[in-house]
């Protein structure tokens, strides 16, 4: 296989999203049975997390006109200000379609950007390969090295990776229809599996695109607020990134208590491991949870407790995770890059101790 510089590799990311655009017919919902091609190009669309009802109103006591399902793609018109969608919930944003609203917390939001794929890999000294971020609402994926060795693989034989997500990429090749494509796998946390997927879903990321912002500054801190559900970036006493984000939902556990996953609160001296995308799994088996490609993750407390990119919710503003603090992917994206200690591209990690740099704070209102 030939090989490209790092330069010419930094030339790509003004090629790749939106090169090989197609429009295809109007449709109001697209099935999870279409390629990737099939989606509206450029579009703002939804992805569907699980059972979506379609709401005449932006109101959950309205009438439902209709009904998707998980994976299935909607147009997203625009984000409208109606009811809370369930009791309890205090996230009161909806999703206008074609056909009527759905509580955005329901869907993912995604674009479909297709993109022209490289015939050479870029090298480095530990081997070929690059970054690449999905642009495409999902991805279907043929595992290249069965019997699949992930316990979520195992239950879910047909895994999909997800808009935004981000993956190593170490080979190409074409199939017998004369498609790209690429050779997938997560270098870190994985159990080993890797896989073949259409390389038109997938963008590859330049050494520029995540270089460090503004490395020189050492006077940072992160502060995360739990009673307000937000974090917010300092330099100084400027606030440079507020962000809207979920923390630890105190999920009930069996043989433990409510707090089991509540996001621990005090002042940690500094992020200590990055990486620009990790395999997570943990919990017990009644409320345990495994995740493929979770990109932009600051650990900062001990027990991987970390800041990082969220594709399988969309309920930024209340608590969600096992502990960790769930962020928009563009945030995660500029908080990772923004951070101390910064993170060398190839190898896409650092971890280490002792290191005194970027703090975290979290805090929560007592009264």
């Amino acid at each position: 296989m030939d090989r490209i510089s790092r330069r010419d590799f930094l030339k790509i990311g003004l090629l790749g999203a939106g090169a090989l655009a197609f429009m295809p017919k109007p449709s109001r919902y697209f099935s999870i049975n279409r390629g990737i091609t099939d989606f509206p190009i450029g579009k703002n669309l939804g992805r569907v997390f699980k059972l979506a009802e379609i709401k005449s109103k932006p109101d959950a006591n309205s009438s439902t006109v209709g009904k998707v399902y998980q994976d299935n793609v909607v147009e997203w018109l625009r984000e409208v200000i109606g009811t809370a969608p369930s009791l309890g919930s205090t996230n009161r944003r909806w999703v206008e379609t074609p056909d009527g609203y759905i509580p955005s917390i329901q869907l993912q939001p995604v674009q479909a950007l297709l993109n022209t794929p490289l015939t050479t890999l870029p090298h480095y000294a530990s081997g070929d390969g690059f970054w690449a971020e999905v642009t495409v609402p999902y991805v279907d994926l043929v595992l290249d090295n069965p019997p699949a060795k992930s316990p979520l693989l195992k239950d879910t034989p047909d895994l999909k990776f997800y808009y935004s997500q981000v993956f190593w990429v170490d080979g190409i090749k074409t199939d017998e229809s004369g498609n790209a494509l690429y050779h997938v796998i997560e270098k870190h946390g994985s159990h080993g599996d890797m896989f073949w997927a259409d390389a038109r879903a997938f963008r590859p990321i330049t050494e520029e695109e995540v270089a460090p912002i503004s490395p020189n500054v050492t006077d940072k801190k992160v502060v995360v607020d739990l009673t307000h559900q937000s974090l917010s970036c300092y330099e100084g006493n400027n606030e440079v990134l507020y962000s809207r984000v979920s923390t630890g939902a105190k999920f009930t556990d069996v043989g433990a208590s409510t707090q089991a996953y509540a996001t621990p609160t005090g002042l940690y001296n500094a992020i200590t491991t990055k990486y620009i995308s990790v395999h997570m799994e943990g919990g017990s088996a009644a409320s345990g949870y495994e995740l493929f490609g979770v990109n932009w993750t600051c650990i900062f407390h001990t027990g991987g407790v970390a800041l990082h990119s969220t594709f399988w919710h969309n309920n930024y503003g209340e608590p969600m995770s096992h502990g960790c603090v769930n962020i928009n992917p563009d945030d995660a994206k500029f908080i990772y890059r923004w951070t101390l200690p910064s993170v060398d591209y190839e190898s896409g990690k650092i971890e280490q101790t002792g290191y005194s740099g970027t703090n975290v704070q979290v805090i929560e209102d007592t009264f």
